[in-house]
C-alpha cells in the first residue's frame, strides 16, 4: 500500500528520468571543457585533453552519453560516483571544511547520485532494460 503523493508505479519512470537528466547535465560539462559549448568563460582557451581536467571531461562526455541512453549504466555510475568523490576531495575539500563555502555541493550530490544509480540501475526507459 503506497502512503506516499507519488504512486509506487512511478518509481521506475522517475529513476529514469533522474538518470537521463542527470546525465545531461553531466555531459555539459565535458562538452564545456574540451568543445567549448556550452561556453563557459573558465574554459575560454580549451582543455587539454592530457590534462587531469581533459581526462575528466572525456570521462564526463563518455559517462554522459552512457548515462543518458541507460547503457552499462551500473558500471559507469560507479566509476562515475568515484571521480566525483575524487574531484571533490582533490579540488573542493582543501579550500575548507563546508561544501557551501569550498564550492563541493556539485560533485557531492552527483557522487551520491552516481552511486544510487550503480545500486539501483538505470530503470526501465534505459538501453540496460532492452537488453534484459
Amino acid at each position: 500500500m503506497n502512503t506516499g503523493i507519488i504512486p509506487n508505479s512511478w518509481s521506475g519512470p522517475i529513476l529514469s528520468v533522474l538518470r537521463i537528466i542527470t546525465g545531461l547535465l553531466f555531459l555539459a560539462h565535458g562538452t564545456a571543457k574540451l568543445v567549448q559549448w556550452p561556453y563557459v568563460d573558465m574554459f575560454k582557451d580549451g582543455v587539454p585533453v592530457a590534462s587531469l581536467f581533459g581526462i575528466g571531461g572525456l570521462l564526463e562526455i563518455g559517462g554522459g552519453v552512457l548515462i543518458v541512453l541507460g547503457l552499462f549504466t551500473r558500471i559507469t555510475a560507479f566509476v562515475l560516483s568515484g571521480m566525483m568523490a575524487v574531484a571533490y576531495f582533490m579540488f573542493h575539500a582543501p579550500a575548507g571544511f563546508y561544501p557551501i563555502i569550498n564550492g563541493g555541493e556539485l560533485a557531492i550530490i552527483y557522487s551520491f547520485v552516481f552511486l544510487y544509480l550503480a545500486a539501483q540501475g538505470a530503470g526501465p526507459w534505459s538501453l540496460d532494460a532492452k537488453r534484459a
